[in-house]
């Protein structure tokens, strides 16, 4: 069965988030996009994703894969699924055929991440579900000189949700860094996996040091409690985005199939 790799775009706010959790919880990204693959291939599938963004979390490169049992051409995978989800918030950007071993979430080596902040009197119009106000300006300079204390591994216990699942909160922070642009603050970071809502806490909690309510020292003090309560203000998930997801150079995408027959209406 020939293993498709998919780079996907959507908005989160329309969504319960990515994963699916049953037809009463509402529409999941995940579950639009097996419906859309379902209705033109015919086959029911399993779409797993790289990462499980929360509610109203946005992406412009989440990666998933699925298996068909056509060996479809990459083009009519991305155009035919897209056409199925016309209706929806959500985009296949690419879709490319691999080898069978390749897993969108265990293959990864590396996700990346966009926390947008806009600090600024009046409040967001066009940007009111795509970052975060904050109607005091903020010291990007004291974020940074906090946000510093965060990279590395570290056990991030203070900056995980209390529901995470996941084994160990010990994890490496490859990269955090807070750059003001144009249309006000980006918080880029980087490490191979998040524990659940771990971007969000440390962005709300560097945002404190940008106010000047809290200072590099304070976050390293919450850092070392490896206790929930010790964490500042959490925020909010429209303001974060999954951008990239990394693979090894050794992942290479296989020939595409010829182009043949008419493509799924």
């Amino acid at each position: 069965m020939p293993r498709y790799k998919l780079t996907i775009e959507y908005d989160g706010e329309p969504y319960i988030g990515w994963q699916m959790q049953g037809a009463s919880f509402g529409k999941s990204v995940q579950g639009e996009l097996a419906r859309a693959i379902a209705e033109f291939s015919g086959e029911a599938v399993t779409v797993a994703g790289a990462g499980r963004t929360d509610a109203g979390v946005h992406a412009t490169g989440q990666v998933a894969h699925v298996d068909l049992s056509r060996d479809w051409p990459n083009r009519v995978v991305r155009d035919a699924t897209n056409r199925y989800l016309k209706d929806d918030a959500i985009a296949v950007v690419a879709a490319e055929k691999m080898p069978d071993a390749f897993d969108a979430r265990f293959s990864a080596v590396r996700r990346h991440y966009l926390y947008r902040i806009i600090d600024r009197r009046p409040p967001l119009t066009l940007d009111r579900k795509r970052a975060w106000w904050s109607p005091k300006p903020l010291d990007v300079a004291r974020m940074q000189e906090a946000a510093s204390v965060l990279v590395g591994r570290h056990d991030f216990t203070t900056f995980r949700s209390t529901e995470c699942q996941a084994k160990s909160p010990v994890k490496n922070l490859d990269r955090f860094d807070i750059t003001r642009t144009e249309t006000g603050i980006e918080c880029r970071l980087d490490a191979r996996s998040f524990l659940h809502n771990q971007v969000r806490s440390m962005v709300g909690t560097i945002k404190l040091a940008g106010e000047g309510l809290w200072t590099a020292a304070d976050v390293a003090e919450a850092l070392e409690a490896r206790d929930r309560k010790a964490c500042g203000t959490v925020g909010p998930p429209h303001a974060l985005y999954l951008t990239q997801v990394d693979y090894p150079a050794t992942w290479v995408p296989l020939a595409d199939a010829p182009e043949s027959g008419q493509a799924p209406k």
